[in-house]
């Protein structure tokens, strides 16, 4: 496949067929999600691929109640919820349709134990450089380290016909899956992946911001032309 098209049709898949995702898919997704630039070089990043069927099933019990706090908060019209730290974490729909994403939600999140294959990565934080953690803001930097490599995962995946749906939402509930999953306690969870082969079809078109809407040159606000 041409690289503008699986960029184009990489989206974050809701349903899944349960066919399984062979050794070899993975290992070559692997093998090229592996060169994603990150800090120093240091090759931080672990990846867990779960397919045990009690374990899938056990992380999702530990997701949909996380989810349900977040449709919750939509439900209710509100576009932020407030963490026990204070913290505001946005609840807002740029969907073009909310109701069907929040149906296609409900089913991922029901259904999140049962999907072929939940790629949990990790990230050894103290192998990473945050260099914004005096600003006095939540810190993002960090994931420079890790990130690059999941998209690159989900982009080698698709490639090959494998659906992706990239979810922070399980990170919440860190302590009860590195217990599940025995990862080490100087590795912490970065996102965690659903991955195989889509239900549906991928879609041709994806609805995102234009580029004059996102890019701008020298100074924010004068947008980049397509001219």
């Amino acid at each position: 496949m041409e690289l503008g098209e699986i960029m184009r049709t990489q989206h974050a898949c809701r349903y899944f067929r349960p066919d399984p995702v062979g050794d070899d898919v993975l290992y070559t997704a692997l093998e090229m999600a592996r060169f994603a630039p990150n800090g120093g070089n240091r090759n931080a990043v672990r990846f867990v691929l779960v397919r045990d069927p009690i374990k899938k099933q056990r992380l999702g019990e530990l997701y949909l109640p996380l989810w349900r706090d977040v449709t919750a908060a939509v439900a209710s019209g509100a576009t932020k919820m407030t963490s026990a730290t204070g913290h505001a974490k946005s609840t807002k729909l740029g969907f073009s349709n909310p109701a069907k994403a929040l149906i296609d939600g409900n089913h991922f999140a029901e259904h999140f134990g049962e999907h072929p294959l939940i790629i949990v990565v990790c990230v050894d934080i103290s192998e990473t450089h945050p260099t914004d953690t005096e600003l006095g803001r939540l810190s993002i930097v960090g994931g420079a380290s890790v990130y690059p490599m999941a998209q690159n995962l989900c982009l080698a995946l698709r490639s090959q016909g494998v659906a992706t749906s990239l979810t922070t939402l399980l990170v919440a509930s860190e302590p009860e899956v590195k217990e599940l999953l025995a990862i080490p306690p100087e590795y912490s969870t970065a996102c965690h992946i659903a991955a195989g082969y889509p239900a549906n079809p991928f879609p041709t078109r994806l609805r995102r911001a234009a580029v004059a809407e996102i890019a701008f040159v020298d100074r924010f606000g004068d947008s980049l032309s397509g001219a």
